[in-house]
C-alpha cells in the first residue's frame, strides 16, 4: 500500500471517528436541548499577475481557484453545562495551492508570507487531517470547534477548541492576540478555533474580567512548550459613557500590556488600543490603533463609514521590503508566520463605507493605505441575500503602487522579479441549513 493511500485511510478513520462521536453525542442529547445546522460554501476566485511577478513564472498571467467548504455544527446543553462542536470538510482545486507549495519550499521568507493550507501544527490538539495535498488539489477534514462549557449568572468557563476576539480595532486589531482576522479577508463569519482554557466573571456593576490560556506546540519540534503559549487576562469596565479595557499577557514568551477603550462623541463612536510588547531583540515595541465610525442616511439609503489609523512598531523602518531586508527583521517575520501580523510597514490608514442599497444588497468599498511608501489596496465587497438560506458574497481587489512597495510588489532575490499581483475577483455562494 502506498504512503499516500495509508494517509488517506488514516485521515478517513479520523473523520469517521469525529462523525461517530458527534452522532453519539447527538443520540445522547435526545433528552437535552440541542441544535444542529451548518453551511455549504462554494467559492471561486480569479487572480491576474504582471509579467515580472514571480508567481507568473509558476502559473502564467492568471490563476483560477475553486473550493468548497462544508461546516456541520452541533451543540447541546443541560442545566448550566453545554457542549459545542463544528466539523469542516474543505476541498480545493487551486492554482494557488500549487504555487504556494512551491514558493514556500523555495524560501523561508515566502513561507512566512504565504502560510499555506490550514493546519494544527501549532495547536495543542491535532484535529486536522490533510486527505490530499498534491498538484492543484487539496482536501482537509478538521474540527474547528470542540468544547465544553459551564455558565452561571456571574461566571462562564469553557475548555476546548473555540475562538475569542478582543480589542477595539476594525481592520487592524493589535489587542486581538489570539488568531486575529486578516484585515483583507472577505468572509469573516468564523474565526479559526484554538485550544483554550477560557473564563469570564461578571461583576454586579456590569464590568467583567476575562482570562484565556492558549496551549500551543512548537511547529518545529511538535512539542507543547510554554514559550509558544498565550496566557492573558483582560478587564473591561466603564466610567460614565466611556468603556475601557486593560490587557496583560504572556504571549509567545513575551510580556504584553494593552490599554484600550471607546466612547460616543457627537454621534460617532471613537475607539483606540495601545499595545506594548517586551521583545527579546528590540525591547519595548508599540502598536497603536485609533478609529472612528459613523452611520447616517444618504439619498434614503442607510450608510455607515469608518476611518482607522494603525501604527505597527514591528514594521520596516525604511520601507525596504526585499526578502533580504525582511530577513533582518525576524520579529516581524515571526509574527507574520504566527498569523498575528499581516502588514510589512509601520503607518497605515484604512477607510470603508457600507451602503445598504436595498434591504437585501450591501456594497462596501474599502481602501488600505501604506502611508510610508504610498501604496494601497482597494477592495469592493458586494453582498446579496438571495433568500432566507442563500447569501451571495463577492469581492474585487486592486493593488495600487509602484514596484518595490508593499502593495505594488516586493522585490525578490532575482533582479527585476517581484512578488506582485494585479486585479483579482472573488465570488462565494453560501447555503445555510
Amino acid at each position: 500500500m502506498s504512503h499516500r493511500c495509508l494517509r488517506c485511510r488514516i485521515a478517513s478513520l479520523h473523520a469517521l471517528a469525529w462523525f461517530a462521536v458527534s452522532a453519539l453525542a447527538a443520540q445522547a442529547a435526545e433528552a437535552l436541548h440541542h441544535e444542529s445546522g451548518g453551511h455549504l460554501k462554494l467559492r471561486g476566485s480569479y487572480q491576474t499577475y504582471p509579467a515580472d511577478s514571480i508567481i507568473h513564472v509558476y502559473t502564467g498571467a492568471s490563476a483560477a481557484d475553486l473550493s468548497t467548504e462544508l461546516r456541520l455544527k452541533f451543540s447541546a446543553e443541560r442545566d448550566r453545562w453545554d457542549f459545542k462542536t463544528d466539523g469542516q470538510a474543505i476541498y480545493l482545486y487551486d492554482d494557488s495551492v500549487e504555487y504556494t507549495r512551491e514558493l514556500t519550499a523555495q524560501s523561508s521568507g515566502f513561507s512566512a508570507l504565504f502560510g499555506g493550507l490550514i493546519n494544527d501544527d501549532r495547536r495543542w490538539w491535532n484535529l486536522t487531517d490533510k486527505i490530499e495535498n498534491e498538484g492543484k488539489r487539496a482536501a482537509v477534514l478538521r474540527a474547528d470547534r470542540l468544547s465544553v462549557g459551564y455558565t452561571s449568572p456571574t461566571t462562564a468557563l469553557r475548555f476546548g477548541r473555540q475562538a475569542i476576539s478582543w480589542g477595539n480595532g476594525l481592520s487592524f486589531a493589535p489587542m486581538d492576540i489570539v488568531n486575529p482576522f486578516d484585515p483583507y479577508q472577505v468572509d469573516v463569519e468564523y474565526k479559526s478555533g484554538d485550544d483554550i482554557f477560557y473564563g469570564q466573571y461578571l461583576f454586579a456593576d456590569g464590568n467583567d474580567v476575562q482570562s484565556a490560556y492558549v496551549v500551543r506546540r512548537n511547529p518545529e519540534t511538535g512539542k507543547v512548550e510554554s514559550d509558544q503559549a498565550t496566557f492573558a487576562g483582560k478587564f473591561h469596565g466603564s466610567v460614565g459613557v466611556t468603556e475601557f479595557d486593560v490587557l496583560g499577557a504572556q504571549n509567545y514568551g513575551e510580556a504584553l500590556l494593552g490599554i484600550g477603550g471607546g466612547r460616543d462623541v457627537g454621534g460617532a463612536v471613537w475607539r483606540s488600543d495601545l499595545v506594548l510588547s517586551d521583545t527579546d531583540d528590540d525591547g519595548i515595541v508599540t502598536q497603536f490603533v485609533l478609529n472612528t465610525s459613523y452611520s447616517w442616511v444618504w439619498a434614503e439609503k442607510n450608510v455607515s463609514g469608518s476611518l482607522e489609523y494603525y501604527f505597527n512598531g514591528f514594521g520596516q523602518h525604511d520601507s525596504c521590503y526585499t526578502l533580504a531586508c525582511l530577513a533582518d527583521n525576524p520579529e516581524l517575520l515571526e509574527r507574520i508566520a504566527q498569523r498575528q501580523l499581516f502588514t510589512l510597514g509601520r503607518n497605515y490608514f484604512a477607510g470603508s463605507l457600507l451602503a445598504e442599497l436595498t434591504p437585501l444588497f450591501t456594497l462596501t468599498p474599502s481602501l488600505f493605505w501604506n502611508v510610508d511608501d504610498g501604496s494601497a489596496r482597494f477592495q469592493v465587497i458586494p453582498q446579496y441575500s438571495l433568500g432566507d438560506n442563500l447569501v451571495l458574497l463577492g469581492a474585487i481587489n486592486l493593488p495600487i503602487g509602484p514596484k518595490g512597495t508593499e502593495y505594488g510588489g516586493i522585490e525578490t532575490d532575482v533582479s527585476g522579479i517581484y512578488l506582485s499581483t494585479d486585479f483579482a475577483a472573488f465570488l462565494q455562494i453560501g447555503w445555510y441549513f
